[in-house]
């Protein structure tokens, strides 16, 4: 019995746990970020490409 208590009152894993989530929700928002500014850069050098293209 005396271990179950113990065990019950161990907060090592939860703080493991919270570091978990809190580094994969910060990985879902950079990885969000980082999509979306992809794509924008992505029409950017498309943008550039044609000016170049045309002015050749």
């Amino acid at each position: 019995m005396q271990t179950i208590r113990t065990l019950m009152s161990d907060t090592r894993g939860a703080t493991a746990i919270e570091y978990g989530l809190i580094a994969a929700l910060i990985a879902v928002a950079a990885i969000t970020a980082m999509s979306s500014l992809g794509s924008s850069l992505s029409g950017t050098f498309n943008k550039v490409a044609t000016t170049v293209n045309t002015g050749a």
